[in-house]
């Protein structure tokens, strides 16, 4: 479900010490929040969902704990999560063929 909240996006981008600017989307399972400002593409969507799927397949909460020790210590495009998401965006056939863990396969120690 897509949550439109200027007020959500700018929440965790405290939590994510991002700019809440430069958030496009963001997967907090089951949801979607989007900024206002933001146009919702079927490519967004598909990351997001991305997300969702990892989350779901870890339980959420290690999903979040895991993230957020991976965004401080490596950076945020050096996050295996992140890097299956954009890896996969543009296919949206992606989630349907994906086997569970997928992102171990971008993970860099």
């Amino acid at each position: 479900m897509v949550v439109v909240s200027d007020r959500a996006i700018r929440f965790f981008s405290f939590i994510l010490n991002a700019n809440y600017k430069d958030v496009m989307g963001l997967a907090f399972y089951p949801f979607i929040f989007v900024p206002s400002t933001v146009k919702v593409t079927p490519k967004l969507l598909n990351h997001e969902r991305i997300h969702l799927r990892q989350q779901r397949e870890m339980l959420v909460l290690p999903f979040h704990i895991w993230y957020l020790i991976a965004l401080y210590r490596k950076g945020y495009m050096n996050i295996s999560f992140e890097k299956e998401a954009y890896a996969n965006e543009d296919n949206m056939e992606y989630l349907k063929t994906r086997k569970p863990f997928q992102f171990l396969k971008y993970y860099e120690s």
